[in-house]
């Protein structure tokens, strides 16, 4: 039963935002708590809900940070001349811009964090789709793949969850990977080209797109706001937040509202210019923030009420006992639709300890399945579970729903790409 409500939960919520009957926020909020209250659950709703907003607090909070210091620098701007040096580099050419949005995002997100890959890529390619034309969409595609990819480095998060599940180190378990990501980034690259050759092509017979919502990062900086003379001072400031970020010496929203507060004193030492930087990001901000909220109301229903653990396992009893012996193969197909459904935290210490423990009665090593659960990080940052997703999509001023639509096949050929890999590497 629950976990018939929980595939419910899921599916009904996927109809309602693909098909723009509900914004993000509101499914988010609205389809587990109707769906919880006719389940029963209702005297424990509360404190569900309360846990999962708890839970999800700080990278609320970073975000919200994360947006508004980022959204400075621009209007200070920072990124002016890596934009202009990209733009020189790739020139008017849509193929060089999507396979350079490609290699860029590869580059930026070694730091491991997803968040700050997206503002920093987005803040520097978007300008460059919009001289171009290009569909925001292709950015959008681009900088999640190579960021699914990327999200398996060990600081990354999913690799540090597999080694703390199975008490395995990176040797076991990152090191052999390195050639399937070589691989993934590679097939990245390749999707990038394809993009930019129908890009190209459509531009040609049908003009450049036009039609960009009104996002922060757009390219479109306030002259008054420009801080050319304090650049340097603002470059070794981002500089010391990524590396306080990279060497987590303290949580990163903390970072992010110190460096904030820091750069709005050191750029706009006027009240009533400080007050014009909140007001004006402060909408995007707010937008994001109440989406992930909403998405901790979504996964503290699933997880206080057994849901997720029940789908879960619901999953790994369909498989036939005859196919124990391809186990491996198994838990590298179900990663996709298990780590989109599911929370990273609810797959890799709630179901991949069950699968472990069949694969050792089956003379299946534990790091091997452990390898094979990564898999499906091609796909994971498209589920909407995940909060990054959202701030992505608000950027790019894009529809998550149209984002999810022309990312997915995409996505799916990442993880095909790398279970043919590790298959033919003998990873898994």
């Amino acid at each position: 039963m629950l976990t018939f409500l929980g595939f419910l939960m899921i599916i009904i919520f996927m109809v309602l935002i693909m098909n723009k009957k509900m914004t993000p926020l509101t499914a988010l909020v609205i389809v587990p708590v109707v769906i919880a209250l006719f389940a029963g659950f209702g005297p424990e709703l509360g404190d569900m809900m309360k846990n999962g907003v708890k839970e999800i607090a700080l990278t609320g909070v970073m975000l919200i940070f994360a947006i508004l210091y980022f959204s400075l620098m621009i209007d200070t701007g920072l990124f002016e001349p890596l934009v202009n040096v990209i733009l020189k580099a790739v020139g008017d050419n849509p193929i060089k811009t999507t396979i350079g949005t490609a290699i860029l995002t590869t580059l930026v997100s070694l730091d491991g964090d997803g968040s700050s890959t997206y503002i920093i890529v987005v803040a520097a390619m978007l300008p460059l789709y919009k001289r171009q034309g290009l569909n925001p969409l292709v950015l959008t595609c681009i900088i999640m793949l190579a960021g699914g990819i990327m999200n398996i480095l060990p600081w990354g998060g999913p690799t540090a969850r597999v080694m703390s599940s199975l008490k395995l180190g990176h040797t076991e378990i990152f090191v052999p990977m390195i050639p399937i990501m070589v691989l993934g980034i590679c097939w990245v690259i390749f999707v990038a080209y394809i993009l930019g050759v129908k890009e190209k092509r459509r531009i040609a017979k049908h003009g450049k797109y036009i039609n960009y919502s009104n996002s922060d990062i757009n390219g479109e900086v306030d002259p008054k706001l420009l801080r050319p003379k304090l650049i340097w001072i603002n470059l070794g400031l981002t500089i010391i937040l990524l590396t306080v970020m990279i060497l987590d010496i303290v949580p990163l929203g903390i970072a992010f509202m110190i460096a904030f507060c820091l750069a709005s004193i050191i750029n706009y030492p006027k009240l009533k210019d400080q007050q014009k930087i909140m007001s004006k990001h402060a909408g995007n901000a707010l937008s994001v923030a109440g989406m992930i909220f909403g998405a901790g109301i979504f996964t503290g229903i699933l997880n206080g009420s057994g849901i997720m653990q029940a789908m879960g396992n619901s999953i790994i009893e369909i498989v036939p006992k005859s196919w124990g012996g391809s186990l491996n193969i198994i838990t590298a197909v179900f990663s996709v639709p298990l780590t989109f459904f599911l929370t990273n935290d609810a797959y890799y210490f709630g179901i991949l300890p069950i699968i472990t423990a069949t694969g050792a009665q089956l003379g299946i090593t534990p790091e091997i399945l452990g390898r094979a659960s990564l898999v499906g990080q091609a796909s994971h940052l498209l589920s909407p579970l995940v909060p990054s997703t959202y701030l992505l999509v608000s950027l790019a001023g894009v529809e998550f729903s149209d984002h999810l639509k022309f990312t997915l096949k995409w996505a799916i050929g990442s993880s095909i790409v790398m279970l043919i890999g590790a298959l033919v590497f003998g990873i898994i």
